[in-house]
């Protein structure tokens, strides 16, 4: 890991954040607070809507600012949406104020990225997997229902298989690293993968009919 790294991101957080961390030690919630907490306990679309449309070329020049390429800013502040989407419940504006909150995320996800640089990458022709632009709280949402259909395919999986999908795509491990830990040689974790996918993606076909 390159702490020099790690501590050029934290430096740049700390600016990009600007006076969103203050909000941390108020008493009154700022409007991103507010609108953070309404995604948290009714999902409200539109609330979120605001809450991506200001904050994510906010993440950007952050990303760009610390080195990204605008591919990968792009790619980590989508994530980064993503996460706040799927997480806004946990959020607790009395640790943190939305800014501090949701550029975190965004730090984190970065981090995670230069940590996974040389992983292999899925196959990102399979459909089962494939990631659209997201640009509407719609899109998260119907995101959102595939991915609860494929958590139920995936419990009709033998659990060996379903332990292979959540490690390579959902824990993101390197099929060396899964190889290493249940002491199988790298070919047969592969072959063992592409098997589990394919039943899958059978039981997602089977979910929509």
């Amino acid at each position: 890991m390159n702490f020099g790294v790690v501590a050029e991101i934290n430096s740049s957080l700390d600016s990009a954040m600007g006076s969103g961390s203050s909000n941390d030690n108020q008493n009154n919630l700022s409007e991103w607070d507010k609108l953070l907490l309404l995604v948290g306990s009714n999902k409200d679309r539109s609330a979120f809507k605001k809450l991506y449309e200001h904050f994510t070329p906010r993440l950007k020049s952050f990303l760009l600012r610390i080195g990204s390429d605008v591919s990968a800013a792009e790619e980590i502040c989508q994530e980064t949406m993503i996460m706040v989407w799927r997480r806004a419940e946990t959020y607790n504006p009395e640790s943190a104020g939305a800014s501090t909150w949701i550029f975190t995320i965004a730090r984190n996800k970065r981090i995670d990225k230069l940590r996974k640089d040389n992983r292999p990458l899925p196959d990102l022709n399979d459909p089962s997997f494939y990631q659209t632009p997201i640009d509407r709280g719609d899109d998260l949402v119907q995101r959102f229902q595939e991915e609860k259909k494929i958590q139920k395919a995936l419990k009709t999986l033998p659990p060996e298989q379903a332990k292979l999908i959540l490690s390579a795509y959902y824990e993101e491990s390197s099929h060396r690293k899964i190889a290493d830990e249940s002491n199988l040689p790298l070919g047969t974790v592969k072959s063992r993968i592409r098997l589990a996918i394919n039943r899958l993606r059978n039981q997602l076909e089977e979910l929509e009919r």
